[in-house]
């Protein structure tokens, strides 16, 4: 793979994408259908999902593509491949609330090497560069021209006062319990992928995530964090979360600076 162009193309998708979202997000009213697994999906994830896709291919047509939006892709298995959510946190996006993501990753032997973070509502762009380490692009975020990038680390974590950021939309009791074991200073609520970026930037010192994920939900995000210093961990028995699983579904995981003492399960 020619990181560079990989790093060029995805950074710039992802801008055109959030581009497209943001239309409708500001428009007057948007469809919003349910899907067989009674998730809501929209007339955004779906236009991003085409402009991903195709953008996806013509740039790298030898390289299998997992989209959340196509279910045939699910069935398809590879060593290398791109995965895909167009728009992780629709329930964010159908509220309004505006903590939703565009998602884009590169998954090598079931490690998410490469991957963007695009949040459009809330103007922030985190990305891999072609080395894999991970910046946050700021300024007019411009398809042309790249911005103010700097390099993002997690944090050095006090594990007398830590920082947790939870999900907003299924923060649940068994959540609420297995973060109380934790001496914390803050506990914060976010949607969709940002919650992986908050730890990246060491804004968040760990992320738990004890329900259903799906490997798009996820991949990217895994990305910027790696490339920032931390680890993305399995819930059960604290080895790296793997790619490539069936179905793309993931077991419960933690998403942690070096240095959390992390509790058993």
């Amino acid at each position: 793979m020619d990181y560079d162009k990989l790093a060029t193309v995805m950074r710039r998708t992802a801008l055109e994408a959030g581009a497209k979202i943001m239309e409708i997000y500001n428009s007057d009213d948007f469809e919003v259908k349910t899907k067989s697994d009674e998730s809501p999906v929209t007339e955004a994830d779906e236009a991003a999902d085409a402009l991903i896709s195709a953008a996806l291919k013509a740039a790298f047509p030898d390289t299998l593509i997992v989209t959340e939006e196509q279910a045939d892709s699910h069935s398809q298995q590879a060593d290398t491949f791109l995965i895909v959510d167009p728009l992780d946190g629709t329930k964010e996006f159908v509220k309004r609330r505006g903590e939703f993501t565009v998602n884009i990753a590169y998954v090598e032997n079931g490690t998410p090497t490469r991957g963007v973070v695009y949040a459009p509502a809330k103007d922030r762009l985190f990305y891999t560069l072609a080395d894999g380490s991970s910046v946050e692009e700021s300024g007019d975020l411009a398809l042309e021209t790249v911005g103010e990038t700097t390099p993002i680390n997690v944090s050095t974590p006090d594990n007398s006062a830590l920082t947790i950021v939870a999900s907003k939309s299924h923060r649940d009791q068994a959540t609420e319990d297995y973060i109380n074991q934790y001496a914390t200073k803050e506990s914060i609520s976010a949607g969709s992928s940002l919650k992986f970026c908050l730890v990246a930037t060491g804004e968040a010192d760990f992320y738990p995530r004890l329900g259903r994920t799906m490997e798009w939900d996820t991949a990217a995000g895994h990305a910027v964090v790696l490339g920032a210093g931390g680890q993305v961990l399995r819930f059960d028995d604290h080895t790296p979360l793997t790619y490539g699983k069936p179905i793309y579904e993931n077991p419960f995981f933690i998403v942690t600076a070096p240095g959390v003492e992390l509790k058993e399960a």
